[in-house]
């Protein structure tokens, strides 16, 4: 039997650029073993962290049908937390220490679901917002990874996203159509989440000094390409619901283009985006890390394995 002669990092790039796929860690360079980590644990951790973030108001569903729905999604947003952990168990980690034996800052969620989901209709906002986010990127993962369990696990993760993102839609539909309350209550929940999830992509291209996610072929589209996927995909429904947004389309330009220049000020306490108070994405870096205010009491709550319930 020859002996097999791992690739250069060089060599393993323009592999999967020319269509290799990996199927497991005897294929991979370290740099390749180090990228897949950095974005599965992200995949991860949002996902597991998406759970206790949608629970409390999964519980105060208008309806026996809305409850059930919310529910589900709850499961397979557990269900895919677990997937991507599994994965990463097959790269050398722990999957056990990855989930309880942590402390809450080093969990690497994105930082929208470290923020408090107060009412119903934040919640169908954050599944039309944050899980359309998730499809977005994890749609181009699907597609373009060159890490062939993942891309395999995926055709399941993207059918049931598309689930939660279908249920966003019609209830925002229903909020914003029922009356001026419920209307402002969908207006009030976009007003913080629509900057957030744009900024869900991170840093933008030119920021960035290298992509090795992208040279790997893990993912296929730049942050700057799946921002603007999003902005693509959201917009409509933005629109038809006449919701505002700070984001128009460019006619001439054929695009939709935001009002703002990123990145701006967020006011965590009252959930509020200072528009004129530019910031710099160092700043932005060092708001994530430092991590948001339901940070603590959602990883407490997946680790404790215990929630309160009040009949």
């Amino acid at each position: 039997m020859e002996d097999f002669d791992m690739p250069t990092e060089e060599q393993l790039k323009k592999q999967v650029q020319n269509g290799k796929m990996i199927e497991s860690t005897d294929e991979m360079t370290d740099g390749y073993k180090k990228a897949l980590k950095q974005i599965l644990t992200v995949s991860a951790d949002t996902e597991l962290m998406s759970a206790p973030a949608y629970y409390e108001q999964s519980l105060n569903a208008p309806s026996a049908d809305a409850r059930a729905s919310c529910i589900s999604v709850l499961q397979d947003e557990l269900g895919h937390g677990h997937i991507a952990y599994r994965l990463l168990e097959n790269l050398g980690e722990d999957r056990h220490d990855l989930i309880y034996e942590r402390e809450p800052h080093e969990f690497r969620n994105t930082y929208g679901f470290d923020q408090h989901i107060d009412n119903f209709a934040e919640l169908v906002c954050a599944h039309g917002m944050f899980d359309r986010a998730g499809i977005v990127l994890l749609g181009d993962i699907h597609e373009n990874t060159s890490y062939a369990p993942w891309k395999r696990a995926l055709t399941k993760v993207n059918k049931e996203e598309q689930f939660h993102l279908r249920h966003g839609e019609t209830w925002m539909r229903r909020l914003a159509n029922k009356n001026d309350k419920t209307k402002a209550k969908v207006q009030e929940a976009i007003d913080w989440m629509f900057p957030m999830a744009l900024e869900w992509f991170g840093l933008p291209d030119d920021k960035k000094k290298h992509d090795d996610q992208l040279e790997y072929r893990i993912k296929g589209k730049s942050n700057d390409e799946l921002r603007e996927d999003w902005l693509g995909r959201a917009m409509p429904l933005m629109n038809e619901l006449d919701l505002d947004v700070p984001a128009h389309y460019d006619e001439e330009a054929d695009e939709y283009v935001l009002e703002y220049d990123m990145p701006v000020a967020f006011d965590e306490a009252n959930k509020q985006w200072r528009f004129d108070e530019p910031i710099s994405w160092s700043d932005v870096i060092d708001r994530w890390r430092s991590r948001g205010p339901a940070n603590e009491q959602y990883v407490n709550m997946i680790q404790s394995g215990r929630v309160s319930v009040e009949v």
